[in-house]
């Protein structure tokens, strides 16, 4: 059965949000992560450009439950370019898509619904997104372990790991962190005039001086996390307003944390998703 008309153009109008969101922060220097300035940890622009264009239909494929946005995005992603480029953007994009289907304004108010509905089987297919994009340094855990059958909803998995993994923290808190900085930085910057590429790589560096990176941690532990949310921080407070002055500062610094191996790969995440929430809001509102 077709989708009605209505609908249908929501979800083409969803999947062109989230490609563009992708390609937004992909254009973005930001420092330690990859962008069009600089390839890094074995990965390429051009792959992050291919996984987004292969999980943009499956994610916004109406009437999709969250966990099988997740696991049938995942899975186009992993066929597109045989490496796990993108399943933190995916874990947080799929139910802000799921919200912003609904077409009722504020999309927070609507995520909040879709958080609350998630299921055991959203969590069994989001297990299975993430055991087959095998994300580094993922371990073991006591409860909810990802490589064994999930025996609560995903909201209640994620809740486990929310205070070690900032995109499950997203999930336990209704995506707190990505509408108190991330939506806001972008308004700002872009209220001042500032370009996409400078508001985006302001809403990156915000993410990164207010955490230590989960992406990090994971791989390196929670010390060196600490560590580089620091640096930034550090740099931050004499990094110059102007975009021009600062390119250089944060390039040195983008080559500095990839000679260590450092990705603050969730920083990054995070960003996406501040990006794709505030197209969608805007799609939302237009369909009112």
């Amino acid at each position: 059965m077709s989708s009605p008309p209505d609908q249908t153009m929501r979800s083409a109008a969803l999947q062109r949000a989230f490609i563009e969101s992708c390609r937004a922060e992909l254009a973005a220097l930001k420092p330690g992560n990859v962008h069009v300035h600089a390839d890094g940890h074995g990965m390429t622009i051009a792959d992050f450009e291919r996984s987004a264009e292969a999980a943009a239909g499956p994610l916004c494929q109406p009437g999709s439950t969250v966990g099988a946005r997740i696991r049938t995005s995942v899975a186009a992603s992993l066929a597109a370019v045989a490496c796990n480029t993108n399943l933190g953007i995916v874990l947080l994009a799929a139910p802000l898509i799921a919200a912003a289907e609904r077409g009722r304004a504020p999309l927070r108010t609507a995520l909040a619904k879709v958080l609350d509905d998630l299921t055991v089987t959203d969590a069994v297919d989001a297990y299975a997104a993430i055991a087959a994009a095998n994300p580094g340094g993922v371990g073991n855990a006591t409860e909810q372990d990802v490589f064994a059958p999930p025996t609560v909803t995903l909201r209640a998995a994620m809740a486990l790991a929310a205070d070690r993994d900032l995109v499950a923290r997203q999930y336990a808190t209704g995506f707190a962190d990505v509408f108190a900085i991330g939506v806001p930085r972008l308004a700002s910057a872009r209220n001042r005039g500032a370009t996409q590429e400078w508001a985006t790589t302001l809403v990156f560096l915000d993410f990164l001086v207010a955490f230590p990176d989960s992406h990090i941690a994971r791989k390196f532990g929670l010390d060196v996390a600490r560590s580089v949310e620091r640096e930034a921080s550090d740099l931050r407070l004499t990094l110059p307003d102007d975009p021009t002055a600062a390119f250089p500062v944060l390039l040195e610094f983008d080559r500095d944390l990839k000679r260590r191996g450092l990705n603050p790969g969730t920083s990054a995440d995070l960003t996406v998703a501040s990006l794709l929430a505030a197209e969608a809001e805007r799609i939302v509102l237009l369909d009112m």
